[in-house]
């Protein structure tokens, strides 16, 4: 189990990291081609892209993980696939409906001056008319990785990226489309992912079947309970960027949004990574919990916090031995205020990751274990509530760095309410409380997260001390 748990996880990391390098090509080559207001435009957007993939995630992987569950009780699910394209296509037509018509409105809806409204018009049109492929994107990927198919999910995500990352650069200058080159490849990346994906569905290893069912109200909702975590997951990047947009905006204005840019872009790769070993987990654990094998269950669950602990550990040494190096790959126009902003925001906002990535673990693994209670609170916690409340406070009462540290105050308060609810769970207290089979063992596991989050805490403050010397100086 461990040698199969090995490959679904790599395959699905790598899968999310190469989702995520899209996102930083488009980054880094609309950086080269428009500077910091190009920047500022793409920053603005990412509540658009959360949203999409949001209701994407929430579908498609709400709908795979209650596929696995059933499939291993034995029961039909022979519509599963095509209801969860159906409804993902279905929640994509207001979108599309926002592209063609109204595609100026939405970017000033999020913050966007004229300059910026005249810039990221045409792209934010194709994104939107774009969404059904994104949306049906996570059906046929994560349909893919619980039919024992991880390696076709992996491929077909890194060949989307691959193509992406291609026709950015042929899109953007020797075709001459500029910012809507950037959304053109982008818009076409999930149709190569999807087709890769066929390849499984086509295949005499396919389980999943394609038979027709009217849409099912009943259906989805049973479905989306376990993409709520999900949902939230993808929502909450959204989420986070429209609310640091417009705190930002009112203290360091257009290049501290443009910072921040280079910030989020970067953190997506972190996120990419978690979320790749949650879901990558994600099968295996929804395969063994609908099978009664409740002892496998918990090993699962524990070789993916162990991995998890080392990523998170790995994650701090990049982003401190090479902060400078990292901005400089989105600041093609060497502006220093640009360089200042983000040095500090890289460094106080990734130590939220001493404890997100256990987060997003934690509450992925409830899903997967048909426990959508513990999982919606901590993923609305972690994802819109906490974030937004110590964003909003920490602001006020330390200005741009505040609002740096606020990932880490609020995925620390998401982590001790979801040992609190899995401790207080009665009915099914094996989830967490038996993951530890001794007492010993589990005040272990507490006092290195409570050690973790101390030292985060410690070295923001740090931080924040320094920053402030260096202002007054």
């Amino acid at each position: 189990m461990l040698k199969r748990f090995t490959r679904y996880v790599t395959q699905s990391v790598a899968g999310m990291i190469g989702i995520s390098v899209y996102v930083l090509a488009d980054t880094f080559f609309i950086s080269v081609y428009s500077g910091a207001d190009g920047l500022a435009v793409l920053n603005l957007i990412l509540p658009v892209y959360g949203l999409i993939y949001a209701i994407g995630a929430m579908i498609g992987i709400g709908s795979a993980t209650r596929y696995a569950i059933s499939r291993a009780k034995g029961k039909n699910t022979e519509h599963y696939f095509v209801q969860s394209v159906t409804w993902s296509i279905l929640a994509a037509v207001p979108f599309m409906l926002i592209g063609i018509f109204i595609p100026d409105k939405a970017l000033a809806l999020l913050g966007a001056d004229a300059g910026l409204i005249g810039l990221g018009r045409n792209y934010v049109r194709i994104i939107l008319i774009a969404t059904p492929f994104f949306m049906s994107n996570y059906t046929f990927t994560a349909f893919a990785r619980n039919d024992g198919a991880p390696s076709v999910a992996m491929i077909g995500s890194i060949s989307g990226s691959i193509f992406n990352i291609i026709f950015d650069y042929i899109f953007m200058f020797p075709v001459g489309l500029g910012f809507s080159g950037a959304g053109l490849a982008t818009a076409i990346c999930p149709i190569v992912t999807m087709s890769v994906c066929t390849i499984h569905y086509r295949s005499s290893r396919n389980h999943v079947g394609f038979h027709w069912k009217k849409p099912s109200f009943r259906h989805l909702i049973s479905c989306c309970q376990l993409g709520v975590s999900a949902f939230v997951g993808e929502l909450s990047s959204g989420v986070i960027a429209i609310v640091f947009n417009f705190l930002i905006l009112g203290i360091a204005g257009n290049m501290g949004v443009a910072a921040y840019g280079v910030v989020a872009n970067l953190s997506i790769v972190a996120f990419a990574i978690f979320n790749g070993l949650a879901q990558g987990a994600q099968p295996l654990i929804s395969e063994s919990y609908g099978k009664g094998q409740l002892i496998q269950v918990r090993k699962l669950l524990k070789w993916s916090l162990l991995v998890c602990l080392a990523v998170e550990a790995l994650t701090q040494l990049i982003i401190w031995t090479s902060t400078d190096t990292l901005i400089s790959i989105f600041n093609s126009e060497n502006n220093v205020q640009l360089l200042n902003y983000a040095h500090t925001g890289l460094r106080l906002y990734f130590l939220g990751f001493i404890v997100a990535g256990i987060n997003i673990v934690l509450v992925a693994y409830f899903s997967a274990v048909d426990e959508p209670k513990i999982a919606i609170v901590g993923s609305f916690l972690r994802g819109i509530v906490a974030i937004v409340i110590c964003a909003v406070i920490l602001a006020k009462l330390f200005g741009l760095n505040g609002i740096w540290i606020s990932l880490l105050v609020a995925e620390t308060v998401t982590f001790l309410t979801i040992l609190f609810l899995a401790y207080k769970d009665r009915r099914k207290g094996w989830q967490l409380s038996e993951l530890i089979t001794s007492k010993a063992e589990s005040g272990i596991w507490l006092n290195l997260g409570i050690v973790r989050i101390k030292s985060g805490c410690s070295i923001s403050s740090s931080l924040i001390s320094a920053q402030s010397l260096r202002h007054n100086r």
